[in-house]
């Protein structure tokens, strides 16, 4: 079976085609590219209809979606001819929230006889598993503030918002919207570095993994700590750690927790 990553920006890509037998096809959304792998196939939101053609000329079966990739504007002058009968389901991801837009694109691959797969399958080792990783361990109010954490996350779940929220002393410091996790960590206020703060990342109700699993690495560990905070709480079993090794020796190094949290754990 082929595989064909749809790669954006960050590490995951590299690392699911450096965890396959085979190199996967490399396919990127032009102005989200991949930093260090070399493209088989560029492709624009208008061109994607080419796309799925080309894949399928190259015996493609499977398609795993890793990487950072920014939200595509449909210029529908620059449709191709195979890319327009697909013009309705965009129209309709594009007034979708990001769930929304998501399983659409998950639908229009699906329909066109690919077999979705998220890197997780893929490489189940990147899976945060249970525990505590770093030497710093949860004080008693960094736990009552990750059990907050867990909450607020599932209030925003229905309105599609984001991943991850920043608490300290049971207050929300923050939430995750446009600009993803390092915008949520530059904008924090100057209090949150008095407070013993913490990141909260997990996945919202209904989160397409196979194609948006929420994902932390090295760039998140050193943001964190710029931006003052006593840890970086995930959910176990629900989010990827890039570098896992490089994650734990920075938590070490800044002196904060790195906690892989089951739901409703104390």
């Amino acid at each position: 079976m082929t595989l064909a990553l749809i790669a954006g920006r960050g590490r995951l890509p590299a690392q699911v085609a450096e965890a396959q037998d085979r190199l996967p096809i490399i396919c990127a959304l032009q102005g989200s590219e991949p930093e260090s792998m070399a493209v088989d196939l560029s492709f624009r939101l208008e061109t994607l209809g080419s796309l799925l053609i080309a894949l399928g000329e190259r015996g493609v079966t499977r398609v795993c979606f890793c990487g950072g990739v920014d939200r595509p504007v449909l210029d529908p002058t620059a449709l191709d001819e195979e890319t327009k009968p697909l013009i309705l389901m965009f129209e309709r991801a594009l007034a979708a929230g990001d769930n929304g837009a998501l399983q659409v694109i998950k639908e229009i691959f699906e329909q066109t006889g690919f077999d979705v797969v998220g890197a997780d399958t893929l490489v189940p080792d990147l899976v945060a598993m249970p525990g505590v990783l770093s030497e710093s361990w949860p004080s008693a109010q960094m736990r009552r503030d990750a059990a907050k954490g867990e909450a607020v996350l599932a209030g925003l779940a229905p309105l599609d918002i984001g991943q991850a929220c920043v608490i300290g002393a049971e207050q929300v410091l923050g939430v995750e919207a446009l600009g993803g996790t390092a915008h949520l960590l530059e904008t924090l206020p100057s209090r949150a570095r008095d407070m013993d703060a913490i990141l909260c990342k997990g996945p919202k109700t209904g989160q397409i993994r196979e194609i948006d699993m929420p994902t932390i690495g090295p760039e998140t560990l050193r943001a964190a700590h710029e931006a003052g905070l006593a840890g970086v709480i995930v959910d176990a079993g629900d989010v990827i750690i890039l570098d896992r090794e490089e994650c734990v020796r920075l938590a070490d190094q800044f002196g904060m927790v790195l906690w892989s949290r089951r739901g409703g754990e104390g």
